[in-house]
């Protein structure tokens, strides 16, 4: 009898996918072999903290009627580990379960943990705090910073080592650092044979770990001397020269392949008031081409973008610009739009992988649904300097840093009160990253990193206060600068030539959950009222709720505002700012509930008074003001 039950729970239920299809993955004789064939790997990078948890799926499913039989994606040490030695892997931070449904859906996995991700994400996924630790230098053979990154690593293991190919998974390669070469070259205070300590140490705490899959390097193909380490297949980013790609390769791979372009860019990265890169499908098509005819592997990055929600956008350096913070959109005109919808550039893509594969690509699965909401009423309205000064605040007798504070993100309100006049020119040289400058609540100007913008004129009368409201826009993710990154005010404040000394007080504001303006003394927006206009110039946070029978994704439009973040039932949705090129915000349908939502603004220059807020169907993320 028991028999014929095992017998029948079989038929019923076959062998689990580890145990009837468990995936072999090998790098010999110069290839890639999947269950013993020889395979090109074709890739798309698409990052699971950029999208809701609830579409993942879909996105996976957008990624395969595409034609790749691989995902490829960072690891956020940030992400997961918000303060040091509390760990998060839940929800949208389950990396897990996107392995696990990226499997189910047959996609092979490529992990890439970094430790260092860059991605135009804050602080390239290392932990704010790190800059906290005593002795901490990132990114080098330094014992501080050598024991995070173990900690690190040992607990990503824990979450996602069972879901390896050797064990059952989907998890066909990890990548050891992350375009270390580029950093090696532009480090050249540092001995390159210490660079090679650094790199060897990494690979070996993901071997000791337990990650033992083949790993691999990815750097420009100029760089391999500094990136690449012995034991891991290197690869080369953007590299479109295929016969410089296999020689390189060749020279540091015992002459031989495999051969793969571990980032092929068929978008760009855009940053806040700059114009939106573009790359047209008919040459991503045409080099795609060139890869396949050539049996060369290749990973799009990014073939699906997603979203920088709430804070999490990093920020490049260049001198003429000092700063330049990345978009809340990661759009990246990636073939797969932010919003999850197929582009010319996914169908040109399609159709030529079509030709050199010998599956049928599935169709691309439905869009999400799309609504508009046409007005969505504001019927409150609080003081932000007064929100933010409900809280006790931190004096000092020089202004502190972020990191000081103990704060990671969002913004401080710096204040100081004047018991003499003072007045010439405000200097800020040591701003990060952008400051609006009030004195008793009235905005008397604008300070912008972004624009190297550290100075202006001011007066402060007797017996008034000085409050500059400091917002961190991003740390720096890429090159040498990312060692420089503590966020506020980093150096005196100067006055007429007089650093301004004592009796600073500090009130924190990360804005890490919505603001609740309930017992904030609100006023009424409506009617244009007395009490709402007085706080036209000041920062202002905004509420109002409105009611859905259909739920669907849209684009909050920003057009008309100045400068700020959006909340949406709970969810910090990111940055906006009237420079552009973005001007609208996505919404995702998930987070949305049928009947009632509530919608909350903080707006950072305010200087006009707002009583409603509208969405699209269509994002706009190419108006540049």
């Amino acid at each position: 009898m028991k028999k014929a039950i095992y017998l029948l729970l079989l038929i019923l239920f076959p062998l689990s996918m580890s145990a009837q299809d468990k995936l072999k993955f090998e790098i010999k004789d110069g290839d890639f072999y999947v269950n013993g064939k020889a395979t090109r790997i074709l890739s798309g990078e698409m990052h699971y903290p950029r999208i809701p948890h609830q579409l993942w799926r879909h996105r996976l499913q957008m990624m395969k009627g595409m034609g790749l039989n691989t995902v490829a994606t960072y690891v956020f040490w940030n992400w997961h580990e918000v303060e040091p030695g509390q760990w998060d892997f839940e929800g949208d931070k389950n990396l897990a379960e996107y392995i696990r449904i990226a499997g189910e859906e047959g996609m092979m996995v490529i992990l890439r943990p970094g430790p260092y991700v860059c991605a135009e994400w804050e602080f390239g996924g290392y932990p704010w705090w790190l800059q906290n630790v005593e002795g901490m230098e990132i990114r080098r053979d330094n014992e501080q910073f050598l024991k995070y990154t173990k900690l690190y690593i040992d607990r990503l293991y824990k979450e996602v080592g069972h879901l390896q190919c050797t064990n059952g998974g989907p998890i066909i390669m990890v990548q050891c650092e992350n375009e270390f070469g580029s950093y090696v070259s532009q480090r050249t205070d540092i001995p390159l044979e210490e660079h090679r300590a650094y790199n060897a140490k990494i690979k070996q705490q993901l071997a000791d770990a337990g990650f033992n899959v083949p790993l691999f390097t990815s750097d420009g193909s100029w760089v391999f001397e500094g990136g690449s380490t012995p034991g891991a297949l290197p690869t080369a980013n953007g590299e479109s020269n295929i016969p410089n790609l296999k020689k390189v390769v060749d020279e540091y791979h015992n002459g031989e392949g495999p051969y793969m372009v571990a980032e092929f860019y068929p978008g760009w990265l855009s940053h806040w008031a700059e114009p939106f890169p573009q790359v047209t499908a008919e040459s991503v098509a045409r080099q795609t081409e060139e890869y396949l005819k050539n049996d060369v592997s290749f990973n799009f990055y990014m073939v699906h973008g997603g979203t920088n929600f709430a804070f999490t956008s990093g920020a490049n350096y260049d001198k003429r610009r000092d700063i330049q913070p990345d978009l809340t959109s990661y759009d990246y005109d990636a073939p797969i739009s932010e919003a999850g919808w197929v582009t010319p550039k996914y169908d040109s893509i399609r159709n030529v992988i079509q030709k050199y594969v010998d599956y049928k690509i599935p169709s691309a699965p439905a869009p999400t649904p799309v609504i508009e909401i046409p007005s969505i009423k504001l019927n409150k309205i609080a003081d932000a300097i007064a929100y933010a000064e409900k809280e006790k605040p931190v004096s000092s007798i020089s202004p502190l840093t972020f990191e000081q504070l103990e704060q990671g993100y969002g913004y401080v309100l710096y204040s100081r009160r004047f018991t003499q006049a003072i007045s010439g020119t405000l200097e800020i040289p040591g701003l990060r990253d952008y400051a609006t400058i009030y004195v008793d609540g009235e905005k008397v100007g604008e300070l912008n990193r972004n624009t190297q913008t550290y100075e202006m004129d001011i007066e402060v009368p007797f017996n008034t206060t000085l409050q500059i409201l400091v917002e961190n826009m991003g740390r720096i993710n890429y090159g040498s600068e990312i060692v420089h990154n503590t966020k506020g005010i980093i150096s005196p404040v100067v006055i007429n030539g007089q650093e301004i000394m004592g009796n600073w007080e500090m009130y924190k504001l990360p804005m890490a959950q919505m603001p609740e303006i309930s017992n904030m003394g609100r006023l009424a927006v409506n009617n244009g009222s007395a009490q709402a206009k007085r706080l036209q110039g000041c920062p202002a946070i905004y509420e109002g709720t409105f009611t859905l029978e259909e739920t669907g994704d849209t684009f909050i439009n920003m057009e008309d505002w100045g400068k700020g973040i959006v909340f949406v039932n709970g969810h910090n949705l990111g940055r906006y700012w009237y420079v552009g090129p973005q001007q609208t915000l996505y919404l995702p349908g998930v987070w949305l509930n049928k009947g009632e939502n509530k919608i909350v603004i903080f707006e950072q220059l305010n200087d006009t008074m707002h009583s409603e807020i509208s969405t699209v169907k269509v994002p706009v993320l190419q108006d540049l003001k």
